[in-house]
């Protein structure tokens, strides 16, 4: 790449010109047509537009600091036209201060910069026969109508080459090279032309330019306006078209016209849609399941017999628990857990465990799945082995690359930005780096945990636990609740604070590293971000799951934390009721966030341009002015977006055996976000610079690596944090004899069985509560299902028999859950082939005729023209003798 750009962009690139009337863009004034999408003649068509403030009307900075930036900018617009580019430029019509500098670029630079990034082009219509799907009759009634956007005509591509010009498919000049093309090869030139020469370093590209305030924007241009087609019977009105039959809410139980978006935007967000649309669809059989177990759930909670035993009052309104924290708390009734033993019974059931290895396959399904769809559009999209030819070298990286060394396989010397010893450092930098904001959210998340630990003596001497209390709030506004949904509520606040600071910080860390491309960039940012974002996101919900509730010790023997706060205890059914409320609160607190962040706001600021605007409503005004007012797309794209929904996919998986319902909460978030995103894209932002994407890049193995870590989290989640396998136990071993009592397998018995007796006498003096003991008994039952032999016994406060029964069921339901469910992954993984037929048929076929209409052509004119030459030399040869 850096010879082909030496030997075909050096002569003009990176030159300072000389002249001493270096040449300038044109000046022509606005031409009272509002949907024009062409400079002043009419026949050049606009691929983008750069916009500065003049620097005579600028009176915020020096006088020579205006000098200097207008220096740079003449430079660097003499060095566009010298690049073969045409400049217009055309004062605001709104404000005088600024100009927009329009931008072309003719078919002569279009064809050269064409081969030098590799891009692939038609050469002929695609022959080969499609077969329609069974389900085709249906997926038609959820199509866009194809009289309003037509199907895109299939063609066999290659990359481009301009001494093959005649074997590409050129029906129309202006039309081979389409708008979304022509932006991304403008934006290539634009990213790599030089400005500036300081210390023997170029300075060079337009995000350089646009940092530094030289120039405020540059972008292409949309084609119309989203409100209604555009005045000009030439301009297909695109996004016009995108916004009616996509983005508008009527259209949410539509599919997605994904070559029309891929065709407008370019083959990165078309991708994304892609993907989230894929993922969208796989979730309804996911939330139809998952709300099957939540209904059974809720038909057999009235048969839930421990829960009956809870609230009736000759069971659990005679058992009397021990006080939960240290001297303020005092002893309580069982029976005041009855509500929420109710609805855990909903969530902890024999549908929870059908569920979780529903969805440890269901994931799989969908990685497989998608693996085939995205080689169908990768074909599609001639993205195939975009990698591999197409993919540019990003500028920084090249502004940079001052070393030398030798490239082991060409064997000759190339320049790279940093020696071997000065990547080890810089890696090893980024590396301690992220690893210290990962241990800052760790900190945070102890801090929480203090939090709650402290917080619950105040609630528990606030909130009144007497054993004969009758207030109906007492059923729901428990100490474990109240502290249970503030630590939630201050845990998502911290969480948001964190995410803004370490964008920052993973941005600067990865401009540190100069990854070589766009991809690698992207890749090592979203590798990093992640990171930060799953330990800040999900790291409570993992202390809820597997820690709480999991060291305490025993009423006479606590353990406490940091010396200070005794461990917190779960209810008497278990943590998955909190663990449950901490997700609802963080998944549903992140969608309102995110929706407030990506939509409102942006809303909010046109809104305000709209209305500063106002005065000057009456006068025309261009489309390119009309694109600037709209809001500016961030440098990372479409990170955010795709950031957003790997977080939810790990809600989706990681947790879902403690709510059946975040499928169907996802599902119809997905809905409304598609729409949403299409919104703000087509109304709200500037067009974005159309951009080659592959695959979805990093996501794909982080999905990967969620998929196999939610086996283990879910049947973890199922054996200790939920109370289904001692109830299990119970049921087949406990409750019949030798150790139980009763006839024939039941579950009558299991809340007595498994409370722990404690003798009141037991207790320490710095634990034992302030408040007197009610009546003559002498003994409390243990909050949590410890399992240990009651006072008197010679191995008193000591785990059972029932407890090491329990603790061997739970290790050898994982060890069979985890070895099952990675059978059936692996299984599906080997029958589900990642590339269907159909495409290798498409992909042979392509390279065939590439091979065909490119090489043996020129092998026949090689061999036409030998065969000219072999002749003139024996008829030489004859002449001669």
């Amino acid at each position: 790449l850096v010879l082909e750009l030496n030997q075909m962009i050096v002569p003009t690139y990176g030159t300072v010109p000389d002249q001493q009337n270096p040449p300038t863009p044109e000046w022509a004034d606005f031409d009272d047509k509002p949907d024009s999408l062409f400079f002043s003649d009419g026949q050049r068509r606009i691929d983008f537009v750069l916009v500065y403030e003049d620097e005579s009307k600028k009176i915020t900075r020096k006088r020579s600091d205006r000098k200097k930036q207008k220096k740079k900018r003449q430079v660097y617009e003499s060095n566009l036209i010298n690049n073969g580019l045409q400049l217009e430029a055309t004062r605001s019509v709104l404000d005088e201060k600024l100009i927009f500098v329009k931008v072309h670029a003719p078919w002569e630079v279009l064809c050269t910069y064409a081969e030098v990034m590799h891009i692939k082009l038609p050469l002929q219509p695609n022959d080969l026969k499609t077969r329609d799907s069974a389900f085709n009759w249906f997926s038609r009634l959820f199509r866009v109508d194809e009289n309003i956007i037509k199907p895109e005509q299939e063609f066999f591509t290659a990359p481009f080459q301009k001494e093959h010009l005649s074997n590409f498919f050129i029906q129309d000049k202006d039309t081979f090279f389409n708008p979304a093309t022509r932006s991304r090869i403008v934006h290539f030139i634009l990213s790599r032309v030089e400005y500036a020469t300081k210390n023997n370093v170029k300075k060079f590209g337009i995000n350089k330019l646009l940092d530094t305030g030289i120039y405020k924007a540059a972008f292409p241009l949309h084609d119309s306006s989203f409100r209604h087609l555009s005045t000009d019977p030439d301009c297909p009105s695109e996004r016009y078209l995108l916004y009616r039959e996509w983005a508008h809410p009527k259209n949410i139980f539509k599919l997605q016209p994904l070559d029309f978006i891929r065709k407008y935007y370019g083959e990165k967000i078309g991708i994304y849609f892609a993907w989230l649309g894929f993922y969208t669809n796989m979730l309804i059989v996911a939330a139809v399941v998952g709300v099957g177990c939540f209904l059974y759930g809720c038909l057999t909670k009235d048969n839930c017999t421990w829960s009956q035993e809870v609230c009736d009052p000759n069971i659990g309104g005679n058992i009397i628990m021990c006080p939960q924290c240290d001297k303020v708390c005092t002893y309580w009734n069982l029976t005041i857990t009855c509500e929420s033993s109710k609805k855990l019974c909903i969530f902890d059931s024999f549908g929870t465990l059908v569920f979780a290895v529903f969805m440890g396959i269901w994931v799989t399904l969908f990685l497989e799945f998608w693996k085939r769809r995205q080689a169908e559009l990768e074909y599609e999209w001639d993205t195939v082995e975009y990698l591999e030819q197409e993919e540019q070298v990003r500028p920084e990286y090249e502004a940079r690359c001052t070393h030398v060394v030798m490239n082991e396989i060409t064997q000759q010397e190339e320049y790279v930005p940093y020696t071997a010893c000065g990547k080890c450092i810089r890696m090893t930098f980024c590396t301690s780096a992220v690893f210290f904001w990962i241990l800052l959210i760790i900190a945070s998340v102890i801090g929480i945990i203090v939090y709650r630990l402290s917080v619950f003596l105040v609630f528990s001497a606030k909130l009144s636990q007497h054993i004969n209390g009758t207030e109906a709030i007492r059923k729901y506004l428990t100490p474990q609740t109240a502290t249970s949904v503030t630590a939630s509520l201050i845990s998502f606040i911290v969480i948001m604070v964190l995410n803004v600071i370490y964008e920052k910080v993973a941005i600067l860390i990865t401009d540190f590293e100069l990854p070589r491309t766009q991809t690698d960039y992207e890749n090592s940012l979203t590798t990093k971000m992640f990171l930060f974002q799953f330990v800040n996101y999900y790291s409570s919900c993992f202390y809820i799951a597997f820690f709480k509730g999991k060291f305490v010790g025993h009423p006479g023997n606590p353990v406490y934390w940091l010396g200070k706060y005794r461990n917190e205890e779960c209810d008497p059914g278990g943590c998955l009721l909190e663990l449950t409320t901490q997700l609802a609160i963080i998944v549903g607190g992140k969608a309102i966030w995110n929706n407030i962040q990506e939509v409102l706001l942006p809303w909010v600021k046109n809104l305000i341009g709209r209305y500063c605007t106002a005065a000057r409503s009456e006068k025309v005004v261009p489309r390119w002015e009309q694109d600037y007012h709209l809001q500016p797309t961030g440098k990372l794209g479409l990170f955010y977006e795709y950031l957003e929904m790997v977080i939810q996919f790990g809600f989706v998986t990681l947790f879902v055996a403690s709510f059946p319902l975040a499928p169907l909460l996802a599902l119809i978030n997905n809905m409304l976000e598609i729409r949403l995103d299409a919104w703000k894209l087509t109304t709200q932002f500037r067009r974005m610079v159309p951009q080659k994407a592959q695959d979805i890049g990093a996501w794909q193995p982080i999905m990967q690596g969620i998929a196999i870590l939610a086996v283990v989290t879910n049947a973890m989640i199922i054996a200790f944090t939920s109370d289904m396998i001692p109830r299990l136990v119970y049921y087949w071993s406990f409750s019949v004899p030798p150790y139980g009592s009763h006839s024939s397998h039941t579950m009558k018995g299991y809340i007595n069985s498994t409370l722990s007796v404690f003798n009141i006498s037991d207790f320490k003096s710095a634990s034992k509560p302030f408040a007197p003991w009610f009546g003559n008994r002498t003994t409390c039952r243990q909050v949590y299902r410890d399992l240990r032999y009651p006072p008197g016994h010679q191995h008193e406060y000591e785990h059972n028999i029932y407890y090491w029964h329990v603790i061997a069921a739970k290790l050898a339901f994982i060890i069979v859950m985890e070895h099952v469910i990675y059978f059936v992954k692996f299984i599906i993984s080997y029958v589900i082939p990642d590339v269907s037929q159909k495409t290798k048929s498409k992909v042979k076929r392509e390279k065939y005729l590439t091979q065909k209409l490119l090489h043996e052509n020129d092998l026949k004119v090689v061999k036409k023209t030998m065969g000219k030459i072999a002749n003139k030399i024996i008829k030489g040869v004859d002449s001669t003798f």
